[in-house]
């Protein structure tokens, strides 16, 4: 305890910003920054039942609110990256944030101007390109703030954390916006999305005094923008590097365009109903009834892959630094997508299980590929190689889901769908197996252990 009644470790009072606790602060504030964007994300595929009947379009155009949003994070990767070295990561974070504000308002506003002919739908998909903007470029300045407060301490830890307080956006999403939509109506439901926007902006506006008064105490180094572009590297990458690249596309292009439209499938499929509130309920119990029972619901179903990797993230990492394996989890975790959609596709199996099995690939794949970059490519080359990734996943994720929303459109069913989910599964397996036999050329680089 030191003279003026302060708490004091190495010499610095408890609240210092060279200790922990202030350390953690920034921490949870950063994490928010991105909560209301993926709870956002989330909201047109959580309540597509209810948007289809307001705005009476059919899948294709859900599938194509989510092609909108990754059309503009392919963009965000050049256009982000240059920005952020300009201004700096904290006050491209406000801007950031402020397109996601803005652009999920006008999403949340568009229902409601009665335009003529498609106007309404086209100024919706205006503010999800608005919004896809700000969020994967408020994605990328995270990680450079977390980088910058944690790098040589509790780096791995904090990644994370953050993560698995973001994807509570996503875990409330999906159990809650139906429900909203059902309560409140669909319009109101858009609008608490983008209230949620708000609050991570007002959480960014705290790390930003958080952060101002740190770098003046620890004279902080300027914070790199993150993982921007540099064509001239591409080069010099090695087929490891497009194996792994390839592999993200064809996992990530199986899992988000199937979770934006599969609460239509779980509903009419397995009739299992969009929310279990009772009316009789006063409105926080109804809420926490859909929590309690959100796996014998239809977004509850689909939030179980969120679910078990925001449970797992934090430890994944750790996992896959301890015994290496890096490309042989990729093949397990490409292998297992392949029966999981084909039973949600072609069975009457619960798909609760499939799920559960997509949810194991989902933590495996992930902890084993990103990691896997900066022991394939040199260092000065990483952010081009993660920048590169990103912008090729984003393509992916812009083409399939509108593919998705048009088979299921034409074929009034979820068979051909589900078949090309699995297949894009199988080729990603055969990436995988690539990856495993270049790396042994390359003496097993990816299977060894940190």
């Amino acid at each position: 305890m030191s003279e003026n009644g302060q708490n004091t470790e190495n010499g610095y009072p408890f609240f210092h910003p060279a200790r922990r606790p202030y350390r953690f602060t920034v921490l949870f504030f950063t994490s928010l920054l991105t909560l209301g964007s993926y709870f956002a994300y989330d909201s047109v595929g959580a309540m597509e039942n209810a948007l289809m009947g307001l705005l009476h379009i059919h899948q294709s155009a859900i599938g194509a609110m989510y092609t909108m949003y990754s059309i503009a994070a392919i963009l965000s990767v050049f256009l982000g990256g240059i920005l952020a070295d300009r201004i700096g990561t904290r006050w491209a974070s406000l801007l950031f944030s402020l397109l996601v504000t803005f652009g999920a308002s006008i999403v949340a506003l568009a229902p409601s101007l009665h335009l003529p002919g498609r106007g309404d739908l086209y100024v919706l998909y205006t503010g999800r390109l608005i919004f896809g903007w700000g969020s994967e470029s408020l994605v990328v300045v995270q990680s450079a703030i977390l980088a910058r407060w944690f790098k040589g301490k509790e780096l791995a830890m904090a990644f994370g954390v953050a993560l698995t307080l973001s994807r509570l956006g996503t875990l409330f999403s999906f159990n809650t916006e139906a429900f909203f939509a059902q309560h409140f109506g669909p319009v109101p439901a858009l609008w608490i999305a983008s209230g949620l926007c708000t609050f991570s902006l007002v959480a960014n506006v705290v790390y930003i005094f958080l952060d101002l008064h740190g770098e003046r105490v620890l004279n902080l180094p300027t914070p790199e923008a993150g993982d921007s572009v540099k064509l001239s590297d591409i080069k010099f990458f090695d087929a490891r590097f497009w194996y792994v690249t390839m592999l993200c596309v064809t996992f990530y292009s199986a899992i988000f365009p199937f979770t934006a439209l599969s609460t239509d499938l779980f509903h009419e499929k397995w009739h299992l109903p969009l929310s279990v509130a009772h009316s009789s309920q006063s409105f926080l119990s109804q809420v926490f009834s859909n929590f309690a029972h959100m796996f014998s619901t239809a977004p509850g179903t689909t939030s179980i892959i969120i679910f078990a990797s925001m449970l797992t993230a934090p430890f994944a990492g750790a996992l896959v630094d301890r015994i290496g394996r890096r490309a042989s989890l990729m093949v397990l975790g490409a292998l297992l997508m392949i029966p999981a959609h084909l039973m949600i596709g072609f069975t009457y199996i619960p798909p609760a299980y499939s799920m559960s099995v997509l949810g194991v690939a989902f933590v495996l794949v992930p902890a084993a590929m990103w990691p896997s970059i900066p022991l394939i490519v040199e260092e000065k080359r990483v952010g081009t190689a993660y920048g590169l990734m990103t912008m090729l996943q984003n393509m992916g994720l812009a083409t399939f889901p509108y593919i998705n929303g048009k088979l299921r459109e034409v074929t009034h069913g979820y068979k051909a769908s589900m078949g090309m989910f699995a297949s894009l599964g199988l080729v990603g397996l055969v990436f995988a197996l690539l990856l495993l036999i270049a790396d042994k050329k390359h003496g097993g680089v990816l299977e060894r252990a940190d």
